[in-house]
């Protein structure tokens, strides 16, 4: 009996919606057959969790069943984990015992990554080389026109962790060309500033926490990296909680849910309460509607509307100061922030009340007066953040159509701001009610 047209028709548009709605699996792919492969000689045994790609979040995985809470989602046996001990099992570990001053736990695994990658077919390790990607997009890795476009705070972190990855490189050198007697290439080429790059990046964004006994052979800093194929596939939810850490009796890393998740639907893990600044600058994503999200306000901004000829200015910059309240001022999803809004009843304390300044910080009501100017300027502030952040999606969109080659990136970028802008509407809406009361 022949189909008919409609229901075909229907029949393949549930199918897209529901690809739509949960992703496409992709456990097929070559790269990931010989991976599950490579795992499974490596102890670990076959699990509900499939790669698949998303709509949303792009690559991750799905269950092929239904997860309760409370349930174990996976158990990463430790021999398929990368530490540094695996690094020290390798040829490079006699090199790094004789190395002094001791190189860090973190070049360890670096150096570990960008060898494995040069040995290609000879790599024991390439099953999962070839899973991880190619380019990163955290803020080391972007042009600077395009971080030029982050709000003002992370802007001034990004510039940091570019400085830190160049130093950790020149710092290096000597160490890589160390190694030559392990390369037929000039050791110059092989551990270069791009391949360090992303072998930083791979280990910040991707190593799950695991802390290791301090050796001899090491730097002081904290050894508690491991990289964990398969499991890093886990995308981030703020929505979601879970239980992850090595179990010394199964000897393996094991993540628990704590929420439910339905057939065929992305499994989420939760890399901790961070806003989108920080998601951006460690992981080099954004999380829409993510409910620990803030928006910034740098202590120039706060300035701006206050008058200059305040001759008590001073003297409340320096409360403010040491009492640590000229950072990490924030309008929230709730509005401004108390530490925002103290900052602004301090700064707005007039000549007669300046001697109250104690019992501004502990959150009394000084005056009517003082409530009203610092919700005043609160809104002036909320306001020229909305006007900035309109004023970069407008040169972002620009941006998208002039350059190509910087799509991925601004759109990154867009996602921030737009989330911002969200944030700072809502905060808008609230100042306006608080004022309405007030009045």
């Amino acid at each position: 009996m022949k189909k008919s047209r409609g229901r075909t028709s229907r029949k393949r548009r549930r199918k897209h919606l529901q690809r739509f709605m949960y992703g496409v699996n992709c456990s097929h792919k070559l790269e990931y057959i010989k991976l599950k492969k490579w795992l499974k000689d490596r102890g670990f045994g076959d699990s509900s969790l499939r790669p698949a790609q998303f709509w949303g979040t792009g690559r991750g995985l799905m269950t092929t069943r239904a997860l309760q809470a409370g349930e174990l989602v996976i158990s990463l046996p430790e021999k398929c984990l990368v530490t540094t001990s695996t690094v020290l099992k390798s040829c490079l570990g006699e090199y790094i015992m004789k190395w002094k001053p001791p190189v860090s736990p973190l070049i360890a695994l670096c150096t570990f990554l960008i060898a494995e990658k040069h040995a290609g077919e000879k790599s024991l390790w390439k099953p999962y080389l070839d899973v991880l990607p190619k380019t990163y997009t955290c803020p080391v890795c972007l042009e600077q026109e395009v971080v030029q476009l982050f709000p003002e705070p992370l802007r001034k972190q990004a510039q940091e962790q570019r400085t830190t990855v160049h130093e950790l490189y020149m710092s290096s050198k000597a160490f890589f060309s160390s190694l030559q007697s392990l390369f037929a290439e000039n050791t110059a080429t092989i551990f270069n500033h791009s391949a360090l790059e992303w072998a930083w990046c791979t280990i910040n964004t991707r190593t799950i926490y695991m802390k290791h006994s301090q050796r001899e052979c090491f730097s002081l800093e904290p050894d508690v990296y491991a990289l964990a194929p398969f499991l890093d596939l886990l995308n981030h939810s703020p929505n979601v909680q879970v239980k992850a850490a090595f179990n010394e009796q199964s000897r393996s890393y094991e993540i628990q849910t704590n929420s439910q998740c339905k057939k065929y639907e992305e499994v989420f893990i939760c890399y901790g309460p961070h806003d989108n600044q920080r998601l951006l600058l460690e992981y080099g994503f954004v999380a829409i509607d993510n409910p620990h999200s803030s928006v910034y306000v740098s202590s120039d901004t706060l300035l701006k509307y206050f008058p200059p000829l305040d001759k008590q200015k001073n003297a409340k910059l320096s409360i403010l100061k040491d009492h640590d309240l000229l950072e990490n001022l924030t309008f929230g999803w709730d509005g401004p922030s108390w530490r925002l809004l103290t900052a602004l009843k301090v700064l707005s304390l007039g000549e007669d009340e300046f001697t109250c300044w104690r019992r501004a910080l502990l959150g009394d009501v000084i005056s009517a007066r003082n409530e009203q100017q610092a919700l005043n300027i609160t809104t002036k502030i909320c306001h020229f953040l909305i006007e900035e952040t309109q004023h970069v999606l407008l040169q972002i969109f620009q941006m998208k159509r002039d350059k190509e080659n910087l799509k991925e990136q601004l759109t990154l970028v867009e996602a921030l701001r737009l989330e911002d802008l969200k944030i700072l509407q809502k905060s808008a809406e609230i100042l306006c009610s608080l004022n309405v009361t007030t009045v």
